[in-house]
């Protein structure tokens, strides 16, 4: 997620197929408005997302300490992950791999599925990364840059939310199937004080999304198919503010306007402005250039003086301590809402 371009302008934009339509509210230009009436959208019958639920899985998965991938805690929540998916009725597939870091060592990979209601051939994609980045290389204090970071904001949070929203549809049903993705090696990118250079090699992401990229792969050979996609990353902070991202507005365009009227609609407009934001590179980028389903992030954009997704970013204060357990019931609710909209459909 890590490289973060400012600039808005793209020379055109691709819409993705919804069956739902609605005004476009940004421009391509970075421009913005507010909403009209014309714009508003009926909202279905949805179930209500459980803030403390969500909360309570962020501190699960940071109770086994940083997930690094190929440590200890890393195995211990990979297979907390398939136990709980498992509960709520998900059919889990699990793909193991091993993927280069930036350094040429090996990264074990190891990325969990988990398909509610698999015999549906109607189907989206819901993702997160799970991993912990192995190095608290933002913090202030440069005694921590080599310290392992809990990740309760930038991977659990995530997953956290995935997790409410399959407990929520196994109680209440969907005429379609979704298939939420715990993509693994997505934050072991080039440390800040390494050299950085053989980052350029990889157009796109660079020694980031390792998973992701993988699994798209993989998804793109065997002809998997989703009406679109949406990446959680980074969605409870307690400084949050989520902008329309760049990749997301060029491959998901429609997605992406008519999620942001919704969260506008259900009172959340503060955090999901209808603004464009720059390019963040994410697990939706494979998603979108590589397994080509129609992908979009919801990341932070944060005014900062430490990082632009916000002051615990890659520090060692990302803690469960610093989560707000609101603004996860923002995201989940938003989502949950759009997919019960389009279990209308």
């Amino acid at each position: 997620m890590k490289r973060f371009l400012r600039y808005c302008l793209i020379a055109g934009c691709t819409y993705c197929s919804l069956t739902t339509t609605l005004t476009v509210l940004p421009s391509c230009t970075g421009n913005s408005r507010q909403a009209t009436a014309a714009d508003t959208i009926a909202l279905a019958a949805a179930p209500a997302f459980a803030a403390d639920s969500a909360m309570a899985y962020v501190e699960a998965q940071c109770a086994f300490g940083p997930r690094v991938p190929g440590s200890a805690a890393h195995k211990a929540c990979g297979d907390w992950l398939v136990t709980k998916f498992q509960s709520f009725g998900a059919q889990v597939i699990e793909q193991h791999t091993t993927v280069q870091g930036y350094d040429g060592q090996p990264i074990p990979c190891r990325n969990i599925q988990a398909r509610v209601n698999a015999d549906a051939s109607d189907r989206i994609l819901i993702t997160a990364h799970w991993d912990s980045r192995a190095w608290a290389d933002n913090d202030a204090d440069a005694t921590n840059h080599r310290t392992p970071v809990i990740a309760a904001n930038d991977g659990a949070s995530g997953v956290a939310v995935m997790l409410e929203m399959a407990r929520l549809i196994q109680a209440t049903g969907l005429s379609y199937g979704v298939d939420f993705v715990c993509f693994d090696a997505e934050d072991q990118g080039t440390p800040q004080w390494a050299d950085d250079a053989a980052e350029e090699t990889d157009t796109e992401t660079g020694f980031w999304c390792l998973g992701s990229k993988y699994w798209a792969e993989q998804a793109y050979a065997v002809g998997y198919r989703a009406r679109y996609a949406i990446n959680l990353d980074m969605v409870g902070g307690r400084d949050s503010r989520f902008l329309m991202e760049g990749y997301s507005r060029h491959y998901a365009h429609t997605l992406v306007n008519m999620l942001w009227q919704i969260a506008g609609q259900l009172g959340y407009g503060q955090l999901f402005p209808l603004r464009n934001g720059g390019y963040v590179t994410d697990d939706h980028v494979p998603v979108n250039q590589t397994a080509a389903i129609p992908a979009i992030d919801i990341i932070p954009s944060v005014d900062s003086p430490r990082s632009g997704f916000g002051e615990t970013w890659h520090t060692i204060n990302d803690t469960p301590e610093n989560i707000d357990p609101e603004v996860m019931r923002a995201v989940g609710q938003t989502i949950i809402q759009l997919i019960y909209n389009d279990n209308q459909q």
